[in-house]
């Protein structure tokens, strides 16, 4: 008797198996459904199915469209160059594990060398913040405009409030062993000299009360700097005193450098002292901290009634 076990019916099990798989295959490619073929070949389970059909590819009539079809695809172009999993999911901005999903019946690439290595997480970093780059600005843009949205139109006294802390981060300030009480204001960002000069309206000084200097690099674009200021306040151009040029240091890297680089200007209020005053008054009361201990009883902006400073320069009574 032949040594190989047999079934009940004289047939090898693993031959009937074989045979089975290979009608199963047949009628897979021929384009019968897995319950098409179970009832032609009286399989009674899924599992007997998956191992017939082991290895065997769904036709393409199963496969539905995926939105991700387009960045799996992309995703095995990506592999088959050479690229690691970090590198196509930085470029492609989706997750490692996707991307692992996608491509982890493909060969492993070659070990790289550790400046292709360095080559490839720099382009994989690129791709991905060009993706990512505009997502962040669009999200950084929405919280800019709701919170512009919140301020709104100012009023006077709160054009007042925000003058005087202003002011006392950027403006000029008298020293307790150098005793120089005068409003002088420096900056380059042209947006908060033109509010600095809208709070100088608010409290009543005339335009005509101002002098400005600009302040630069002597390598910069001066006589271009001197037009952009004088733009900027819309003053007459004989308020403007001489330039002041910044010397320039060799060893030192500037980065201020370019089209948009302007300096600063220099804003100074004359015979301002009183306003000056003010100023340190308001700032002063602004900051006061309510549940203080030290905390005085005092009408708005900490200025008591009916002292001379509720006057404000040019105006017959306060802003509130």
């Amino acid at each position: 008797m032949n040594s190989m076990q047999l079934n009940g019916s004289g047939e090898n099990p693993s031959n009937k198996a074989e045979q089975l798989r290979e009608r199963a295959i047949a009628l897979r490619r021929a384009g019968r459904s897995r319950r098409e073929i179970k009832e032609i070949l009286g399989i009674g389970s899924n599992q007997t199915l998956n191992e017939a059909l082991q290895g065997e590819p769904p036709p393409e009539w199963t496969r539905r469209p995926r939105a991700k079809d387009a960045l799996h695809a992309r995703a095995r172009e990506l592999r088959e160059q050479g690229l690691n999993y970090e590198e196509i999911a930085a470029g492609l901005g989706v997750s490692k594990s996707s991307i692992s999903l996608w491509v982890r019946d493909m060969p492993r690439p070659e070990r790289l060398s550790y400046e292709e290595c360095r080559k490839r997480a720099a382009e994989g970093s690129r791709l991905y913040w060009e993706t990512e780059r505009p997502v962040r600005e669009a999200r950084r843009e929405e919280v800019r405009a709701a919170a512009a949205g919140q301020i709104g139109t100012l009023s006077k006294r709160e054009i007042l409030i925000a003058g005087a802390i202003a002011y006392w981060c950027e403006g000029a300030k008298t020293k307790p062993r150098r005793r120089q009480d005068r409003v002088v204001f420096v900056n380059s960002d042209p947006a908060l000299i033109r509010f600095f000069l809208r709070f100088l309206d608010a409290v009543g000084i005339g335009r005509e009360d101002l002098t400005y200097r600009v302040h630069i690099h002597e390598a910069a674009d001066v006589p271009g700097a001197e037009r952009f200021w004088q733009r900027v306040t819309q003053a007459d151009p004989r308020q403007f005193r001489r330039t002041v040029l910044k010397t320039h240091n060799p060893r030192t890297v500037r980065t201020n450098v370019g089209d948009d680089y302007h300096g600063c200007l220099r804003v100074e209020v004359r015979r301002s002292a009183n306003l000056y005053r003010q100023i340190e008054g308001w700032s002063s009361a602004i900051m006061v901290d309510p549940a203080g201990p030290n905390a005085p009883e005092t009408t708005e902006l900490g200025i008591e009634p009916g002292s001379r400073a509720t006057e404000l320069p040019g105006e017959d009574s306060n802003l509130c």
